[in-house]
């Protein structure tokens, strides 16, 4: 009997580079970042958003450095950072006068763990290719690495230019779109080349060529991860909001991550007025989870509901156990040793109920409509218990944190 292969392709090979204490590319684990949206010269509450990003999971984060003020409160944020144990790496999030903050406030470049720089606005004509290469040349001064960020809201003018009237003029014309397309990649490109005839080594530099629709954002990373081994970012420059904000960005992200392709990446939600700006790390570590590349936190499945489930009851244990488990891996991750690959399922009725709470480590079928009010409980496929009452939630979760006492082996102490 023929047996069914995984179609998937190897990872891409790309070139590693340290950022702070985080690996990227080099075959190291694909990283979760994020970008906080406070005014950077706020100290307080950019260090605050800083740490709230870290703790739900950012490995990296970007600050907008984009005035004296704000480069100034750059040490200051690291500093608060450190005096709080938080040692996330910073990046900073450099446009238009980025090489004036560099030169005038090297307090600034110092504490950065890495630079971001788009080729398209850091200067005009001869201006551009002076004001790069300040930026690269800080960069090399203070051994930082740099993501060369192209944008297709911010390209180059001039390089499209060129490139439009060329193709205008050639026997064969492409489609505009096929030429934006080339002229981000030729961006990058170029500006990691010249970065390197600057003097920033190749373990230094990552790629991105951020677009906003789906199609485009596949094709032009596509193209980018064949004609390089730099480490590559991946995202939606601009991914919207609620559900279509996060449905854009798994979609454009699955494809990529799953042929091989990105080393980090970032989700760009618009947060609802008030909404938790970390929402993005939790879509980014879920993406990288249900793809099967990374594991954050035990994921709990849950059935839909039907008419069999007219209770709400396995809908809110559901949601009350993700919310649980979410919780308390800021402990178990400190305590115990893979934890986050546990699974839980949380079932509504006796249709798929017990077969489903069988393929979890631990899993609860509830009682669906007109059944017994009693729930069985499985632990590693076996049947260990039977729950009922009032207390139904809070004795799973008492099964849940005892499992991983007894599953899971205790982290080694550092003696140091």
């Amino acid at each position: 009997m023929s047996m069914v292969q995984s179609a998937f392709p190897p990872r891409r090979n790309s070139v590693g580079v340290q950022v702070g204490s985080i690996r990227i590319g080099g075959g190291a684990p694909i990283v979760v970042q994020s970008m906080t949206n406070t005014d950077t010269e706020d100290e307080i509450a950019t260090t605050v958003q800083v740490a709230q990003l870290a703790r739900a999971g950012s490995e990296l984060v970007r600050i907008t450095v984009n005035t004296a003020e704000a480069a100034r409160a750059v040490p200051g944020i690291r500093a608060r950072l450190d005096d709080m144990g938080c040692q996330v790496p910073l990046i900073g999030d450099f446009h238009f006068n980025g090489h004036k903050l560099v030169t005038e406030y090297p307090g600034c470049a110092r504490a950065l763990a890495k630079y971001r720089i788009n080729p398209g606005n850091v200067g005009h004509g001869k201006k551009r290719d002076e004001q790069f290469s300040i930026l690269i040349e800080a960069a090399c001064k203070y051994e930082k690495p740099v993501r060369i960020g192209v944008n297709w809201g911010s390209l180059d003018p001039e390089l499209l230019a060129r490139m439009m009237d060329e193709n205008a003029r050639s026997g064969d014309p492409r489609d505009a779109s096929a030429v934006m397309y080339e002229a981000l990649i030729t961006s990058a490109l170029q500006s990691a080349e010249r970065a390197e005839e600057i003097g920033l080594g190749r373990d230094r530099i990552i790629l991105s060529c951020k677009m906003s629709g789906v199609r485009d954002l596949i094709t032009v990373y596509r193209a980018l991860a064949a004609r390089c081994d730099y480490a590559l970012h991946l995202g939606l420059t601009e991914a919207g909001m609620g559900s279509k904000g996060i449905v854009a960005s798994t979609a454009a992200l699955s494809v990529l991550l799953l042929e091989g392709i990105g080393d980090t990446i970032r989700i760009s939600l618009t947060p609802e007025p008030g909404g938790d700006r970390a929402r993005e790390v939790v879509v980014a570590q879920e993406i990288l989870q249900t793809t099967g590349l990374r594991a954050f936190v035990p994921l709990v499945a849950a059935c839909p509901g039907c008419g069999r489930t007219t209770s709400t009851y396995f809908q809110e244990l559901a949601e009350s156990i993700q919310g649980y488990v979410r919780e308390q891996m800021l402990v178990w991750r400190e305590e115990y040793e893979g934890v986050e690959n546990m699974t839980l399922a949380v079932m509504g009725c006796v249709v798929n109920g017990p077969g489903e709470s069988k393929h979890a480590n631990i899993g609860i079928s509830l009682p669906g409509s007109g059944e017994r009010p009693v729930a069985p409980v499985f632990v590693d496929g076996q049947k260990a218990v039977t729950l009922k009452g009032d207390n139904i939630a809070g004795e799973f979760r008492q099964i849940v944190d005892e499992y991983v006492q007894m599953k899971y082996p205790k982290k080694a102490v550092d003696a140091h």
